[in-house]
């Protein structure tokens, strides 16, 4: 499940995804809110999910099937897990830049201590870091980071990673009640990145089932403190608080089509029916996937989400 979509995207407009991670997720956080499951395997190792060449070939079969309509504005790395745990990265943008697509990586800037890391993401054309946190309490809270990595070295070298690097750059703070939404951590997340002069700051909340059934959004009060925090600090601030829309590519493959979105992007029940039709595809099809337990549904927010199943035999417990 290499490339997926295009989805619409609030932020890059209509993005092919890339998924550089294999299943189980592995990633460097395990966060409370996470779109894509919990976190199976930690880890702040780099090692090779796939080859580059394999990456690039599927990606450019992957444009090859859709329509003009679909073309996409980005090439995004959003994985199942941690794209930078990739240690093929670089090599893969590379070899994708001559698509002539700009390519987009959105990290939770956990491992830029490594200067490899640093180095691959300053081919990126965009670049969104994750900043959630403040302080180290929150951090743990929220993001519980994998053993091996310091709040502060991670500050640290978020820093020395946007004093150098030339793309568009972009942070994203995700809100939780009552975990981050406080005027104390929201101060020092603005204080953090406004050292860091990104084009857009983005304060979003969870809109797609997270991994912990707990997790909610901030009252609209909250939300509204945070932005003023931000635009009182002089960032060029914005909501990701909306649905994206019904409008995901398609390539005539209904089955890759729904299980390469899910694995990374749970699909809205909406946004599923869209899909179904673009591919000339009835419901059938996901009813067959529910019952090989390939896919299943899930509430939230009063909409019904398709999420990816995964039946996993792990050998160690979460961190």
């Amino acid at each position: 499940m290499i490339s997926f979509g295009p989805v619409p995207s609030r932020r890059l407009g209509k993005s092919l995804g890339i998924n550089n991670v294999i299943s189980p997720k592995v990633c460097s956080y395990n966060c409370v809110y996470c779109q894509a499951g919990k976190t199976y395997e930690k880890s702040i190792k780099r090692t090779t999910f796939f080859q580059p060449e394999d990456i690039f070939k599927k990606v450019l079969e992957h444009i090859q099937l859709l329509s003009e309509e679909y073309y996409p504005d980005y090439l995004t790395y959003v994985s199942n897990g941690e794209p930078t745990l990739d240690i093929n990265l670089g090599k893969t943008i590379e070899l994708l830049k001559s698509s002539g697509i700009p390519i987009a990586v959105i990290t939770n800037a956990s491992l830029l201590f490594d200067e490899t890391v640093r180095n691959d993401l300053f081919l990126a054309d965009w670049v969104s870091l994750k900043i959630d946190a403040g302080d180290n309490d929150t951090w743990q809270k929220v993001n519980r980071p994998a053993s091996g990595l310091d709040f502060d070295k991670t500050i640290e070298s978020i820093n020395l990673f946007t004093n150098i690097y030339n793309g568009i750059l972009c942070t994203e703070t995700m809100l939780i009640d009552g975990m981050n939404d406080d005027a104390d951590n929201l101060t020092s997340v603005s204080e953090i990145i406004k050292r860091l002069n990104p084009r857009t700051a983005y304060l979003a909340i969870p809109t797609r089932p997270p991994s912990e059934e707990s997790v909610n959004p901030p009252v609209s009060e909250k939300l509204n403190m945070a932005w003023q925090i931000f635009n009182n600090n002089q960032i060029n601030t914005e909501y990701l608080t909306g649905f994206e829309g019904t409008d995901t590519g398609f390539t005539g493959n209904i089955y890759d089509d729904i299980l390469n979105i899910t694995s990374v992007h749970p699909l809205r029940q909406d946004s599923l029916i869209r899909l179904l039709r673009n591919d000339n595809a009835d419901f059938s099809v996901v009813k067959s996937l529910i019952k090989q337990r390939l896919l299943r549904s899930t509430i939230y927010n009063g909409n019904k989400y398709y999420l990816r199943e995964y039946h996993l035999h792990i050998n160690s417990q979460l961190e």
